[in-house]
């Protein structure tokens, strides 16, 4: 069993201690204190100055370039074991860092220092006719647990953004990716210490234990401010069923084209091959295709060809499958599935309101994208859809924090309520107002 005498050590190795054990029944404790420092560690990141924050990420870059040797071999083992756990290509494909990809991780969470600071941003001001004037201030949100899977990368991403935006972060890892995010985590905490600030702004969960999740979905006593789940439909739905704190979160990432028909056949064969095959495993890749029967006589089998001789497994309406013997039936549930695989829905609508009905029924409101050259079309379709992300005459795989310019992102919200899509620095704020007087009383 762990000693709760550890929880006070803040060191790296009390670190790789801690997550090579069993919490097993002092779940509840170490969750407890882990909260406790976050809030602790909270407040010194909230007023740390923009250029104390900057300088910290990018030490924690250059720590994640340092400490790869021992990121790459903690990934490998955790490969290892999926492979032999039976997971599929996909799923691999998330988990997987080689030296690229680690790169690529540094790189993001040095182009998080790179933005504005969003803390302290004055969002709006006014003055009342009694002479006082008020502002609303952007404000960090506290503490921010994320919980995720697959994505080892999710730790540096989170990390780099809660910082950035004056926030603390607990980190809950899979037990899939548990090697590979403890390293990562261990490169953050060191990048945080060079800079003078606490490693305990960012803690990585350190057990396997499920007993955590829900022991974060309770608040740790108020300590936690927001939960962004990041995983499969299982996690993000009891995330949103038990958390007793708000949430960021998408249930589905089922995402649509519509090949309208308008459309330049070259370049929406361009963009359905990208939307569905670029990264099958992503919440942005293309689930279903709907080409208007407008240009379905010149478009759908070549469009369906591509697919297949790509790699990519078709199931089709019957207009679909009378073009192509390698297609099969789509069933019902398959229209509202999120594959994340090489799978693909494909169906032929009479036009642009039976697309937008058919994404309102089977889609999951996160990122659909309609290929046109009528302006008019497009217009209609970016208004009415009513998902976090709609596009025009480019792929879906797009819905990703980095290439909206917000360095990364923690996760992508389908919700209404103050964040939508990438959930980047700006969003992972809150505000508050200060109200500036001359001695003003009510009457």
């Amino acid at each position: 069993m762990m000693a709760l005498g550890r929880l006070d050590m803040t060191s790296e190795s009390a670190l790789r201690i801690i997550a090579t054990e069993d919490a097993g029944s002092d779940v509840a404790p170490l969750m407890q204190a882990l909260g406790q420092r976050a809030r602790q560690a909270a407040r010194l990141i909230a007023l740390a100055p923009e250029e104390q924050r900057n300088r910290a990420l990018l030490a924690m870059a250059q720590a994640l370039r340092s400490r790869a040797g021992s990121i790459l071999a903690a990934n490998a083992q955790d490969i290892a074991d999926a492979r032999a756990g039976g997971q599929n290509a996909a799923f691999i494909d998330r988990l997987l860092l080689d030296g690229e990809r680690l790169d690529e991780v540094a790189i993001a969470v040095t182009s998080v220092a790179a933005l504005p600071d969003p803390v302290g941003r004055v969002l709006a001001t006014w003055t009342q006719p009694n002479g006082l004037r008020f502002e609303r201030i952007a404000t960090p949100l506290g503490v921010i647990a994320v919980i995720f899977e697959s994505r080892p990368n999710v730790t540096a991403d989170a990390g780099a953004l809660c910082l950035k935006s004056g926030n603390a972060a607990i980190l809950r890892a899979g037990s899939d990716s548990f090697r590979t995010s403890t390293e990562i985590a261990a490169a953050l905490r060191e990048g945080l210490e060079a800079a003078g600030l606490p490693g305990d702004a960012i803690q990585l969960v350190p057990t396997r234990d499920r007993a955590a999740v829900g022991a974060i979905l309770t608040g740790l006593d108020g300590t936690i401010d927001v939960v962004v789940p990041r995983g499969g439909k299982s996690l993000v739905a009891r995330v949103q069923s038990d958390a007793r704190v708000p949430v960021f979160a998408h249930l589905d990432g089922n995402c649509h084209v519509y090949v309208h028909g308008a459309a330049d056949l070259a370049m929406a064969r361009e963009i359905v091959l990208n939307a569905k095959l670029r990264r099958t495993g992503v919440c942005g890749s293309a689930e279903t295709l709907l080409v208007d029967e407008a240009c379905a006589s010149t478009h759908l089998a070549p469009l369906v060809e591509a697919l297949l001789e790509a790699g990519c497994a078709v199931r089709g309406d019957a207009a679909t499958q009378a073009i192509d013997a390698r297609v099969t039936a789509a069933t019902e549930l398959d229209w509202a599935t999120e594959f994340l695989d090489r799978i693909i829905a494909v169906k032929v609508v009479p036009g642009i309101d039976a697309a937008i009905d058919h994404i309102e029924r089977y889609g999951s409101h996160h990122t659909e994208a309609i290929v046109t050259a009528d302006e008019a079309a497009a217009g209609r379709f970016l208004s009415e859809v009513d998902s976090a992300i709609v596009l025009h005459n480019a792929s879906t795989q797009f819905a990703d924090g980095g290439e909206f310019g917000f360095g990364a992102e923690i996760g992508i919200a389908t919700g209404r309520m103050h964040a939508r899509g990438p959930v980047g620095v700006e969003q992972l704020c809150s505000f508050k107002y200060r109200v500036h007087g001359s001695g003003q009383i009510r009457p």
